[in-house]
């Protein structure tokens, strides 16, 4: 396998994937904020995606590309629109004329072009973009990810050394997945003989956001669950009175998608062993 490209590789995601792939990787950042993150790293472009040409220099000599870029809150600066959809066509075109031969595209689960939600909208319409296209391409839908020393996981541990949690629709459902388990399925989807297409992947264990806090906690959390129309009414807020919300409409809608799905099928066929909660809440418990 030749060099293969990383969009968004300043993520949590993007430095663990460097760090185990096995062949040589180029590191595709938008600032020099981002690219300081990754200095043990040595082929690092700092590219705006809107930058044609960056794009296709960056994407020569790369026979594949592992696309992480994506939002769940939008801003004025960062729409879903130019994060998800722009962003994915004008480095599908750089890649079509770099000659790439594959690229992994990682989504979320509840995807779809006709959700009413705006993100996952959003990210079905950058799913299109690539699937239509004459490259072979595999899309990733996960959930919650959690590694080591990721926001999830320490928002998760936060709320989870509380005497009391306090969260919207605690009725929720979780299936959260290994940061591990999603880099080895990229680097499957990589391989020669990789899937294409869309496919679905999670932990093994699907659960109410409550159990999820309480499975996580060690001191015995006690979860209040707060109705779902006070957590819209308070984005739609602060939506308003802020430039840079805390929380948005679209990015509860996303946060509040109930994730239960066999994941043991598409492990199967990618050739990984999914990490069961119980072992991944104590990796990411040692932090």
């Amino acid at each position: 396998m030749d060099r293969v490209l990383v969009t968004g590789a300043n993520g949590h995601l993007g430095r663990r994937l460097l760090k185990e792939l096995n062949t040589p990787a180029r590191a595709v950042v938008r600032s020099e904020a981002a690219a300081s993150k990754l200095r043990d790293h040595d082929d690092v472009r700092i590219v705006d995606y809107t930058d044609d040409e960056g794009l296709e220099r960056a994407c020569a000599d790369c026979a594949a590309i592992v696309h992480l870029v994506g939002i769940i809150k939008e801003s004025d600066r960062a729409t879903y629109a130019l994060a998800h959809e722009e962003s994915t066509r004008r480095l599908l075109a750089a890649a079509m004329h770099a000659g790439v031969g594959r690229i992994v595209y990682l989504s979320i689960l509840g995807a779809s072009e006709v959700s009413a939600n705006a993100c996952l909208a959003s990210k079905a319409r950058a799913e299109s973009i690539l699937l239509e296209s004459a490259i072979p391409t595999l899309v990733i839908r996960v959930p919650m990810v959690l590694g080591e020393g990721d926001y999830a996981s320490l928002a998760l541990l936060a709320q989870a050394r509380r005497a009391v949690a306090f969260t919207f629709r605690a009725s929720s459902l979780e299936q959260p997945i290994y940061a591990g388990d999603v880099v080895d399925s990229i680097l499957a989807g990589l391989g020669p003989d990789g899937p294409t297409g869309v496919i679905e992947l999670a932990g093994p264990r699907s659960l109410t956001r409550r159990a999820l806090i309480s499975t996580a906690s060690a001191v015995g959390t006690r979860t209040v669950s707060l109705p779902l129309a006070f957590g819209y009414g308070l984005a739609w807020l602060l939506e308003r009175t802020s430039s840079n919300p805390p929380l948005t409409p679209a990015m509860l809608g996303v946060l509040d998608h109930d994730d239960e799905i066999d994941p043991q099928a598409t492990a199967d066929t990618l050739g990984i062993r999914l990490t069961g909660l119980a072992e991944t809440l104590a990796r990411v418990g040692r932090q």
